[in-house]
């Protein structure tokens, strides 16, 4: 085994991954289903049915006009019952299609394709009439594949990383999926002109390690390499990647681009296999339920499936539950009720009983600088928190807020209990809006 790469400061949340041993089980077909019409960053969705259709799984059921979206599909066969307006897991209010399963789970695929003899530009398209978004951030992955003329791509990183702690979903499929992980890999290397890829993975997960590195030789492609990450949060934020990796950094207030590297998360390439040579659009993705259920499990759920029956099929809940996040314990969102459904960057369903889900007391500030040594940018973020509270709002661009991944290092570590997170957050909305 090599050397594991890393980057400066970070921490050791606990891992707790509890799950990564329990091979992947398809969960039941929902009696009902809600896919909402916006589920990934950009212009939502418009529906393309309307209350009796009748619909199947893999049929397209709302698309946008705009570049910067993703088309949705129906991942069941049924009936649509309403389109209204349903709660996201993002927090959000968005409009939703309510689809009745018919029980016959019957399907439309899109015609396959040959990657090696298609266009990039027929490649591209199919991966937006797919649907498929990045499987860890939600951003469309054709518009993510299109850089602006004059952005070269040397590099393409598969992130394998799966720093989050509870979260197993990109584990269990680098080892169950493994060669439709590289060659939907290769797919994306062709699309952008990569002339080298990484799969990166912290060394907690060493079968995966293994297991990907077998399937690389097996394939004899002598530009990708797997590359073992230490384990250290936040080791999977793209950015991370690729200083780790590469040893590049992104400018401040600048993209990704300008590092000429290219970062999507290994079950986004999975996805894109199944576009490109099975013709299956976006309606099913491997979701971790964990933490306070009687079965933790790693569930291939239906796209639209409801938290609540997913955590049904692990038994239910074990003790009085105190909070529900969608994602994991450092970037989880927290949820209103437990009736939200899947969507399609939804990589853990995380249960927490009461007292793993006590809000700490705040206290002042003691200066102590903790938040300076773990942030992994360089930042200052009790200044940044500081600022933020006290509405000087533009004064946080001088301490470069908007390099802030969001990663929550600085709020976990502050032994004065601030969400300093949380005020950093506000305080990059805040500026969002005053610049309309």
């Amino acid at each position: 085994m090599l050397k594991s790469r890393s980057f400066r400061a970070g921490i050791h949340p606990p891992g707790s991954k509890i799950t990564a041993g329990k091979p992947i089980e398809k969960a039941k077909i929902p009696p009902f289903i809600t896919v909402l019409l916006h589920q990934h960053a950009g212009a939502p969705c418009k529906p393309l049915v309307k209350r009796g259709d009748e619909v199947k799984a893999g049929q397209k059921i709302g698309d946008s006009d705009s570049f910067s979206s993703a088309p949705v599909h129906s991942s069941i066969s049924g009936i649509v019952k309403e389109i209204s307006t349903q709660l996201s897991p993002t927090g959000r209010e968005v409009q939703g299609i309510l689809i009745e399963s018919d029980g016959r789970d019957e399907w439309v695929r899109m015609e396959k394709i040959n990657p090696e003899k298609a266009s990039k530009r027929e490649i591209i398209a199919r991966i937006r009439e797919a649907g498929i978004v990045g499987l860890g951030g939600g951003y469309p992955t054709h518009v993510k594949l299109s850089p602006k003329k004059g952005k070269e791509i040397d590099t393409l990183i598969l992130n394998g990383a799966e720093c989050e702690s509870y979260v197993t979903a990109d584990h269990r499929v680098m080892l169950e999926h493994s060669e439709k992980v590289v060659k939907g890999m290769k797919i994306i290397m062709k699309v952008v002109e990569a002339e080298r890829g990484f799969i990166g993975i912290e060394d907690n997960k060493r079968d995966a390690i293994t297991r990907m590195r077998e399937v690389v030789e097996r394939e004899g492609d002598k530009r990708i390499e797997v590359i073992p990450l230490k384990t250290k949060y936040p080791q999977g934020e793209q950015g991370i990647l690729v200083k780790a990796i590469l040893n590049r950094e992104k400018p401040s207030g600048g993209h990704l681009y300008d590092t000429g590297a290219i970062v999507q998360n290994v079950s986004t390439a999975k996805a894109t296999y199944d576009a490109v040579y099975e013709g299956i659009p976006l309606v099913e993705r491997v979701v971790t339920v964990t933490g306070d259920v009687k079965e933790p499990k790693n569930l291939l759920a239906r796209i639209g499936t409801s938290f609540r029956e997913l955590i049904g099929e692990c038994g239910g809940y074990k003790g009085e539950v105190g909070k529900i996040l969608k994602g994991g314990l450092m970037g989880g969102i927290a949820q209103w009720r437990d009736d939200v459904p899947v969507i399609k960057n939804t990589n853990c369903i995380l249960v927490l009983n009461r007292g793993k889900s006590r809000t700490p007391e705040e206290r002042a500030c003691i200066r102590c600088g903790t938040c300076v040594e773990v942030c992994p940018i360089g930042l200052i973020p009790t200044i940044l928190g500081k600022l933020a509270v006290e509405g000087r709002f533009e004064e946080c661009m001088e301490y470069h807020i908007q390099d802030c991944m969001g990663c929550g290092s600085c709020t976990y570590v502050c032994p004065s209990k601030i969400p300093i997170a949380q005020l950093i957050s506000y305080g990059k909305e805040e500026l969002k809006k005053r610049a309309g």
